[in-house]
């Protein structure tokens, strides 16, 4: 177990040296020239030569390409993200202010997605063709194919606009205003959970019927065992396990989706603060942002990695 985690823990290093490589030169060929976007045009012709060379300086876009990288990649070993050009703030400040309002609406959609996902595919799977089945499982393939910023704009018109029960944007933060925080991400929360909650689900009735053909499930069933007890004590574990894999891909698209969400619901946090610096060529802004979702996604999968070896002990890792 221990060398299967060492090796986890090096394959992610190099999946994370590759995931720079990947971000910073695909950030340089974009087109356009970010001084020239942080600069407003009524100051270009202000600015002359030198200014503007002091410029690429202090931002070090004066450099070859491959010594910029180097840098980077040595001041994100140091902690040193990297300054933004169009904010002229650092981009460690930048986004300690908003990883929390990401964190925030993802680990309740997280919690969502895995709660009721989890219950509502076991309850499908346990009442095969019956009423439960037959309303689940559409919803489960509705959830899976609709796309989640349309779905946001859906929620906005009909919950914000037309019935006026929840604010239609914005982001207040739980210790000012618990109840409005609560109203203001009972959409975003939504959104960024259906997908994932959909998947799982449907994963975990397909789970659910497969373990119930077992003959250690008929066993049970023909000792006199309550149903109750066959579920929770010798079902659920062994379903769960392709359920956790799903878990591992739900983060990345609850992380994914905060692209879409926040822009749609105008929330101040990493989701918003990528695309805005997408648009204004913010590299450095960009590359960090990137670099910590893909972290995240990182470090959840191996988690979920090693929980196969608790959820089921013939799982054995050389």
């Amino acid at each position: 177990m221990t060398a299967y985690i060492i090796r986890r823990l090096i394959w992610a290093l190099v999946i994370i040296i590759m995931l720079t490589l990947v971000i910073f030169f695909a950030m340089r060929l974009l087109p356009g020239d970010p001084l020239m976007i942080y600069i407003a045009q009524s100051q270009i012709s202000n600015i002359g030569p030198e200014s503007l060379a002091q410029l690429r300086a202090e931002h070090g876009l004066d450099k070859p390409i491959l010594v910029q990288y180097f840098n980077w990649a040595s001041g994100i070993v140091r902690g040193d993200l990297g300054r933004s050009v169009f904010y002229n703030q650092d981009v460690g400040k930048l986004i300690a202010k908003r990883l929390p309002i990401t964190a925030h609406i993802g680990v309740l959609a997280f919690i969502v997605a895995t709660i009721l996902g989890t219950l509502s595919g076991l309850l499908a799977g346990l009442r095969r063709g019956k009423l439960a089945d037959q309303i689940v499982t559409p919803l489960a393939y509705v959830g899976i194919t609709i796309p989640i910023f349309w779905l946001g704009i859906l929620l906005v018109y009909a919950f914000g606009l037309k019935l006026g029960w929840l604010p239609i944007g914005g982001y207040t933060s739980p210790f000012e205003d618990f109840w409005m925080n609560a109203r203001q991400l009972v959409m975003p929360v939504v959104c960024e959970s259906v997908l994932g909650l959909a998947s799982m689900s449907r994963q975990m009735r397909s789970s659910v019927l497969e373990v119930s053909r077992q003959d250690y499930i008929r066993t049970a069933w023909s000792k006199g065992l309550r149903e109750r007890v066959i579920v929770f004590k010798h079902m659920l574990k062994n379903s769960l396990i392709p359920v956790i894999t799903l878990m591992g891909f739900a983060v990345g698209m609850i992380f994914g989706g905060s692209v879409f969400i926040e822009t749609v619901f105008n929330i101040p946090g990493m989701g918003r603060l990528m695309v805005s610096s997408i648009f204004n060529q913010d590299y450095v802004v960009v590359q960090a942002t990137t670099l910590i979702f893909g972290a995240i996604v990182l470090v959840v999968n191996l988690i979920v990695d090693i929980s196969y070896g608790w959820l089921d002990p013939r799982i054995r890792y050389g």
